[in-house]
């Protein structure tokens, strides 16, 4: 990859996104050196070069909240990477989980807000059952939350059948909640499945029903 980097360009510092590989959250933007990038490839572990300190600096050195890398990409200008990484513990130095701080109050509908929300309904498992329907479904056991996911699989199909689109997203809404809530109970989440659905279709194409059909 270094030598793609159109070092002169950009005067030998890379900007560096680098995005939560598991949620989408972008987490922060830093530079790098040849050497950052070199430690960063052989360590994997994203560090940076500190242009404030003149030196090599490994995100979480300090705070322990290193950013383990899982892959990189260069942008078509090679002057750009973009890291996807694992975050161990929060990205921002004032404890928030990025440095875009819209991420830690309310972001927009989208797959880093939904992730945001099942961390939340993971939270709530053990919450006062008299104050929360998740915690209530919890209380009453797997076999009644296996039910609920029943009951919402049956109405999201006569929905479709039916044709009315604006149901359907709501009945696909309260499906999705309480697959998660059932994912909660059995110890899983949705990185687990789709990690199940990377594997069972990387080189494959998409198809639903599994790796042998075309």
């Amino acid at each position: 990859m270094e030598k793609h980097i159109n070092w002169e360009k950009i005067n030998g510092l890379l900007p560096v996104i680098v995005q939560d590989a598991t949620r989408g959250t972008v987490l922060m933007l830093g530079y790098m050196n040849r050497e950052a990038l070199a430690k960063t490839q052989n360590e994997g572990r994203v560090t940076y070069y500190s242009r404030s300190k003149q030196r090599l600096w490994t995100k979480g050195e300090t705070s322990g909240h290193y950013l383990a890398v899982c892959a990189m990409s260069l942008d078509c200008d090679n002057d750009t990477l973009l890291i996807l990484a694992e975050p161990q513990g929060p990205t921002c130095h004032t404890g928030a989980t990025s440095c875009f701080h819209a991420y830690d109050r309310e972001p927009p509908p989208g797959w880093p807000w939904f992730a945001q929300l099942a961390d939340e309904l993971a939270a709530r498992k053990n919450a006062d059952p008299a104050t929360s329907y998740t915690a209530r479904l919890h209380a009453r056991g797997l076999t009644k939350i296996a039910q609920k996911v029943g009951e919402e699989g049956v109405e999201t199909a006569l929905a479709a059948v039916a044709g009315d689109d604006d149901e359907l997203s709501g009945e696909i809404a309260d499906l999705l909640y309480h697959l998660t809530v059932l994912l909660h109970a059995r110890g899983l989440d949705w990185p687990a499945v789709l990690a199940r659905l990377h594997e069972r279709h990387q080189g494959i194409g998409l198809h639903p029903e599994g790796a042998n059909k075309p």
